[in-house]
C-alpha cells in the first residue's frame, strides 16, 4: 500500500503542477499576493513559473498519498497486485477528472465583476492583499476550493465505486464456491450412491449362491 501512496502522490502531484499553471495564466495575483506568501519558505528569488509548479505539487500531493493508500487498502486484499494497480489507477482518474469539472463549473459560475453581490464576501482578503485585479483573483480563488471539493467527492466517488466492485467479486467468489460444493457433495453422493448399489449387487449374488439360483 505504500507503493500505491508514493504512486498517488506522484499523480495528484503532477495535477496540482498542470492546475496551477493553468490557474496562474487566469488570474496571476491570486499566487503573487496570496500563494507566495503562503508558502514563505520557497525560494522567491526563482522564476515564477517555477514557483508556482512547487506550490501546486506541494499543495496536493498529500492528498493523492492518502487517496492511493485508501485505494491500496480497498483492492489489494482482494486482487492481485497488477489488478488492483489499475482498478485503483481508475480510482485515481475518477477522481482527477471530478476534480477538474468542478474547477471548470466554479469557473463558469465565478463572479465576472466587480458589482456581483459575492464580491464583498472577498473584499476583506482583496484589500489586504492590495489585489488590482479583483475579478480575477476571485474566479482562480473559485476554481482552487472547487478543486478541492472536487477532490474530494471523487475520492469518496472512487472508493464507492472500489467497494462495489469488491463486493461483486465476493459474490462471485461464493457463487463458484457453492457451485464446487455443490459438484463435491454430488460427486460424493454418487459415489455412496454406486457403493451401495455394489454391496447390494454382491449381496444379491452371494444369497443367489448359496440358494443355488444360478447366477
Amino acid at each position: 500500500m505504500f507503493v500505491f501512496g508514493m504512486a498517488g502522490s506522484v499523480v495528484a502531484g503532477s495535477y496540482g503542477v498542470i492546475h496551477d499553471q493553468i490557474t496562474f495564466s487566469i488570474g496571476y495575483e491570486y499566487f503573487t499576493e496570496f500563494k507566495f506568501h503562503q508558502f514563505y519558505y520557497l525560494d522567491q528569488g526563482q522564476p515564477e513559473r517555477l514557483l508556482v509548479a512547487e506550490i501546486g505539487f506541494l499543495a496536493t500531493w498529500w492528498v493523492g498519498m492518502f487517496a492511493g493508500w485508501f485505494m491500496g487498502r480497498v483492492t489489494l486484499p482482494h486482487w492481485n497486485v497488477s489488478h488492483a494497480a489499475r482498478l485503483s489507477a481508475q480510482g485515481m482518474a475518477i477522481m482527477a477528472l471530478t476534480a477538474l469539472s468542478f474547477a471548470v463549473i466554479a469557473y463558469m459560475i465565478a463572479p465576472e465583476t466587480n458589482e456581483d453581490p459575492r464580491m464583498p464576501y472577498w473584499r476583506n482578503l482583496l484589500t489586504v492583499s492590495d489585489v488590482i485585479d479583483s475579478v480575477a483573483f476571485v474566479r482562480v480563488g473559485y476554481i482552487h476550493n472547487a478543486s478541492y471539493l472536487g477532490g474530494l467527492a471523487g475520492l469518496i466517488g472512487s472508493l464507492f465505486w472500489l467497494r462495489k466492485r469488491r463486493h461483486q467479486l465476493i459474490i462471485t467468489k461464493t457463487a463458484q464456491a457453492l457451485r464446487t460444493q455443490c459438484w463435491q457433495i454430488q460427486a460424493l453422493f454418487s459415489l455412496v450412491l454406486l457403493s451401495v448399489c455394489f454391496q447390494a449387487s454382491v449381496h444379491a449374488r452371494c444369497r443367489c449362491g448359496r440358494h443355488g439360483c444360478g447366477l
